[in-house]
């Protein structure tokens, strides 16, 4: 059995224990040695420090590569803000791969979302009378640097926020902000890619947040 930390990374929090801009005088960021007292665990993957949401953590080295290795493709479902009203093209463009920098993207699944009832963010969101903003589902199966953001971009729609929600079975469910549940993981004594992982025990329901 390995074990698994579920972790609900608040805004402007690093995905590490130590931030190296300390060592250079200058002034400390949040990180996870902030919230999290375990000792000897390791996220698996990252999240950006102006995204939140659901961050892994564990010690297992196995369990750590199945959740993290862009090989096995474990989907990660994120919950985007946008700015403007995103329109069915746009859905089209990012479940058919959107052309970055680095390549094109894998086919990702997307829909329009209506707001989902979530904590305040700190500080909030730049509200714009003239500009409307709008959600999306988006889900991907690969990791690369701020991917999400850059996606929403390139079909013309840039993020204001970002909110990871699931990785593979996982969830955000049962967690606020700035808290952790442990559970624990069967693996399997071989894991071959493209399988999904062994479900966790179920979570409680969210208690949920007035919109803000």
């Amino acid at each position: 059995m390995a074990e698994l930390i579920l972790f609900n990374k608040p805004f402007q929090v690093l995905s590490q224990f130590t931030d190296e801009r300390t060592a250079a005088g200058q002034k400390p960021r949040a990180t996870l040695a902030d919230w999290i007292r375990v000792r000897d665990v390791y996220p698996a993957g990252r999240l950006d420090y102006d995204s939140e949401g659901l961050l892994l953590l564990t010690s297992d080295g196995a369990l750590q590569h199945r959740i993290a290795s862009p090989a096995l493709k474990m989907p990660k479902t994120y919950w985007v803000q946008v700015e403007g009203t995103i329109t069915p093209n746009a859905i089209a463009q990012l479940c058919a791969g959107v052309v970055l920098k680095d390549g094109r993207t894998r086919p990702a699944k997307a829909r329009r979302m209506e707001e989902p009832e979530l904590w305040p963010r700190t500080p909030p969101v730049r509200h714009r009378e003239t500009v409307s903003t709008s959600w999306l589902e988006l889900i991907i199966t690969e990791g690369r640097n701020r991917q999400v953001r850059r996606m929403t971009a390139a079909a013309g729609f840039p993020t204001l926020r970002l909110i990871r929600y699931r990785i593979g079975d996982w969830s955000l469910d049962g967690l606020e902000p700035g808290s952790c549940r442990k559970i624990f993981v069967n693996l399997p004594a071989a894991v071959q890619p493209g399988k999904r992982p062994a479900r966790a025990r179920p979570a409680t329901t969210p208690r949920r947040h007035p919109k803000s």
